[in-house]
């Protein structure tokens, strides 16, 4: 946590003031002590409002939390989309049997994946955006835009008003001079985040088009999909970092620094998340949340804001932060001791075993081309046999918190997921391995919810933890 004691005064302000003490010593004592405060005022607003200050407090929190400013941002963000575009867009549009994939939007209404296309410094759609690209086979993938301006440094302009005033006239003819097979438009019934095409969006374009290119228009899901769970290697990087920079939150937060056993409440905690995600300069795509579970025997797992944590209490987070256009989802267990304790109670530490052995069935039956459906059906049955009661509700994590892609299980549909669910598993995608297991405790006389969420990659036929998962009970001591 930053403090006021991190930030010291410049040498040159230190010397000013010294002078200027030295002057003061001819002077009166009330004298002295109005010229001594101005100094420091002036000083004080000089250091505080100039652009070294800013910076100083950027880089101390680049050094403590590898957290870029705004500008480097832009920069990476800008980076990995020409990436993308070059390198992943081209194989996934042939895979697709794309040869022509149109997204239109218009302010404050985008589809969701038009604005995973956009440079940095746009934050949303401008007027009505159009965006188009084609595969031009051996020249590569064409992104244009339908607009008077280049959209960044990836789409070129289109659109020439003046001598074409209608923008979706515009757009005919540059489909009549590619002259595509299929065109793709983000239409899905089973995917939200595929479905980014509105309604009257889709009735002006259909205006425009004779029969024949109606004809030709398809559905850009199987590509949507692809290219929002597909992850190149700097992105994988980037969310290795990101879980690291989670975890360390989540630390911080179920600490002393922040905890104190008797005083502090599951709001309390709560609020704290949010607060200091803002205070990093950072976003949450969900509100954080709070779960608690004590020996009581009628209380369950409660998120009651009100409640005041106390020694003997099992606590849970479920968290995640937004960076560079990637979103985390993590969730862990802290106990909180008793003053006559130095560890978790063995039950506990069993318990948490239990959701580990989980974790480790589930991931084990990621194989290439199953059904999220199948990997659900075959944890599910290999759990049991292990006597575990488990519960599954895995979700491709990205470019949004729950992403698009292989979907394993629901919290209320633990039998299949229609669609989503449906869909094959591919490489080099990323998860949110969510789960959570029932734990039958004597000590307790009830069962202990185990609850995990750790986000990983999976690639080489193999899943990879993005960082070490939850093994052991993180532990805050009663003060």
């Amino acid at each position: 946590m930053l403090k006021l004691s991190m930030f010291h005064l410049p040498k040159d302000l230190t010397m000013t003031i010294k002078t200027n003490q030295n002057y003061c010593s001819v002077l009166s004592f009330g004298q002295h002590k109005l010229l001594i405060f101005i100094v420091l005022l002036i000083n004080f607003l000089l250091l505080y409002t100039s652009p070294a200050f800013a910076t100083t407090v950027k880089n101390k929190f680049k050094t403590e939390h590898n957290i870029l400013s705004m500008q480097q941002r832009s920069l990476v963000i800008d980076n990995i989309l020409d990436k993308r575009v070059k390198q992943l867009l081209p194989g996934l549009m042939r895979q697709a049997n794309v040869d022509m994939w149109i997204l239109i939007s218009r302010e404050y209404n985008e589809d969701p994946i038009l604005k995973t296309f956009l440079p940095a410094t746009w934050m949303g759609a401008r007027r009505r955006t159009i965006l188009v690209f084609t595969d031009m086979g051996k020249a590569g993938i064409s992104a244009q835009a339908i607009a008077r301006y280049d959209v960044g440094s990836i789409f070129k302009k289109a659109w020439d008003k003046e001598k074409q005033p209608d923008q979706m006239q515009a757009l005919l003819e540059l489909i009549k001079a590619r002259n595509p097979n299929r065109i793709a438009i983000n239409q899905s019934s089973d995917y939200e985040l595929a479905d980014g095409l509105v309604a009257s969006e889709r009735d002006l374009l259909f205006s425009y088009l004779p029969t024949q290119y109606r004809e030709r228009i398809v559905s850009a899901e199987p590509l949507a999909v692809s290219w929002l769970e597909t992850r190149i290697k700097e992105e994988v990087e980037l969310l290795t970092e990101m879980v690291a920079l989670t975890k360390t939150i989540i630390k911080q937060g179920f600490s002393n620094e922040v905890i104190r056993p008797r005083k502090t409440t599951v709001g309390d905690l709560v609020w704290w998340f949010r607060d200091r995600v803002s205070q990093l300069g950072l976003q949450t795509w969900f509100q954080p949340s709070i779960r608690l579970q004590r020996k009581y025997k009628k209380l369950g797992v409660s998120e009651d804001p009100s409640l005041i944590i106390l020694p003997g209490d099992f606590l849970h987070v479920d968290f995640g932060i937004s960076y560079l256009r990637l979103n985390t989802d993590i969730q862990q267990h802290a106990y909180v001791l008793k003053p006559e304790e130095t560890t978790a109670p063995k039950f506990l530490q069993n318990a948490l075993k239990q959701g580990n052995q989980l974790q480790d069935i589930l991931t084990n039956n990621f194989v290439v081309g199953r059904s999220g459906n199948e990997i659900l059906s075959r944890t599910r049955e290999q759990a049991m046999l292990a006597g575990i009661k488990p519960m599954i509700y895995s979700h491709p994590i990205g470019s949004y918190g729950h992403a698009a892609g292989t979907t394993i299980g629901k919290w209320d549909s633990q039998f299949g997921v229609p669609g989503e669910g449906d869909r094959a598993l591919h490489q080099d995608t990323a998860y949110a391995i969510e789960l959570n297991v029932q734990v039958a405790s004597a000590e307790w006389q009830k069962d202990i919810s185990i609850m995990l969420e750790e986000n990983a990659i999976f690639s080489r036929d193999k899943v990879s933890y993005l960082a070490p998962r939850q093994t052991e009970l993180m532990l805050i001591n009663y003060k």
